[in-house]
């Protein structure tokens, strides 16, 4: 069985047809979902994401502020987030983190929204959903300062969708960090992601599809959906020699130690 670990099933390129992605995942294997239920907050994603949770037994949730919505971060929506962290079906905070790509915030504003969350994780006990694009070295000194050196690392997190360099993924490897790859690691051009993804200690190593984005081989340029996560496992237990049923077991078992969902 899979586990796909990163999900936005709440957006709108599922309206049309959510129950028939949800049947078509389950049907591909896929045991349990992550739906990443603040990813859109502006759009409603929240009780968009919470409502899917709740739906179904199989689909989990974690909210939190994307960096992109940085400036919205207002004491009421931070009351919000500390009331739905205390759902039975919430078991993570993020996606969180800092985004110089676009910079659809400023980037001191998202660094402060950051270490904001960083310290709600920390009182809530929850895993760590951490999105880092074009901003390598100010993710591993807050991670490392407001995360990590305060306990953090007990609790866990993911660096999500990890097309990062190696110096990221050995900083994350360090502060315990899971890094989890996306259809990203199938594309022709993605050689030095490879070699990082050759190199992740099984033990914290997990997959992800980020639908409705970034749909690995053989579906890139068309909606990524959960049940393509099957081909980055088969992808992945190639690239590392072992075989597609170990590496379901493995990420699948790594994602449900992480969240508390089995005893270690």
């Amino acid at each position: 069985m899979l586990i796909d670990s990163h999900a936005h099933l709440d957006t709108p390129a599922f309206d049309a047809d959510r129950a028939e992605v949800i049947a078509r995942a389950r049907a591909a294997g896929v045991e349990l979902f992550l739906e990443i239920a603040g990813s859109d907050v502006a759009k409603g994603s929240l009780p968009a994401g919470i409502a899917l949770a709740e739906e179904h037994d199989f689909i989990y949730a974690a909210v939190g502020l994307h960096p992109h919505e940085a400036s919205l971060y207002d004491d009421a929506l931070e009351q919000q987030f500390l009331q739905l962290a205390a759902h039975p079906k919430v078991i993570g905070w993020g996606e969180i983190g800092l985004d110089y790509y676009y910079d659809h915030s400023p980037r001191d504003v998202q660094q402060h929204v950051f270490r904001r969350q960083l310290e709600l994780a920390l009182q809530v006990n929850k895993p760590i959903i951490i999105h880092t694009r074009d901003a390598e070295d100010d993710t591993i000194q807050i991670l490392r300062e407001s995360w990590s050196e305060r306990g953090g690392k007990e609790f866990g997190g993911i660096i999500h969708c990890f097309t990062g360099t190696q110096k990221l993924a050995d900083a994350a490897l360090e502060m315990g960090f899971h890094i989890s790859f996306s259809g990203v690691v199938t594309f022709k051009n993605a050689n030095e992601l490879r070699a990082i993804a050759e190199r992740v200690p099984f033990d914290q190593l997990l997959i992800e599809t980020d639908c409705p984005y970034l749909a690995p081989v053989p579906y890139r340029g068309k909606r990524n959906e959960p049940a393509f996560v099957k081909e980055t496992a088969a992808f992945l237990a190639n690239l590392r020699g072992i075989s597609f049923e170990e590496m379901a077991t493995l990420t699948s078992t790594n994602f449900k130690r992480l969240f508390q969902l089995i005893t270690a």
